[in-house]
């Protein structure tokens, strides 16, 4: 199955390409939605669109650096009628992920599972669980 790698930082993270619809470049200045979850990055406007951006790194509890203002690439996932855009650092290409091992024990629910791509880590995420994980923060603030 191809899977589109990208980046949070050093960290290697892919979806399958079936569930990405583009990849844009993170605007410079975010429009930010009023109380509204941690990961919420804001909003974005893509060609008289209204996208709402959530920040892969908090949502996914990674520690480490936020992507500076104006960097980084939004990964918008194909949830039909709706957008969900994802910010990360940066993509480095579709590569083919035949097998997909279980994820770690304490993992996120929306890891599902890990691949090797020759001797680097991967950790595939599954889009439905992201879009899900992204709902339960909405409710639960």
């Amino acid at each position: 199955m191809r899977h589109v790698l990208f980046r949070l930082e050093k960290d290697r993270y892919a979806l399958p390409l079936a569930s990405i619809r583009e990849v844009v470049v993170a605007p410079e200045t975010w429009t930010r939605v009023p109380r509204s979850p941690k990961a919420m990055k804001g909003v974005m406007n893509l060609r008289g669109r209204v996208v709402p951006v959530v920040d892969l790194r908090v949502l996914l509890e990674v520690s480490g650096l936020a992507v500076p203002e104006g960097q980084g690439r939004v990964v918008l996932l194909d949830r039909g009628r709706r957008e969900l855009g994802l910010l990360i650092s940066d993509v480095d290409g579709i590569e083919s992920l035949e097998k997909v091992g279980p994820p770690a024990p304490k993992a996120s629910m929306a890891v599902k599972g890990l691949a090797r791509l020759g001797a680097m880590p991967v950790t595939v995420l599954d889009p439905d669980a992201l879009d899900a994980t992204v709902a339960r923060a909405f409710t639960t603030k």
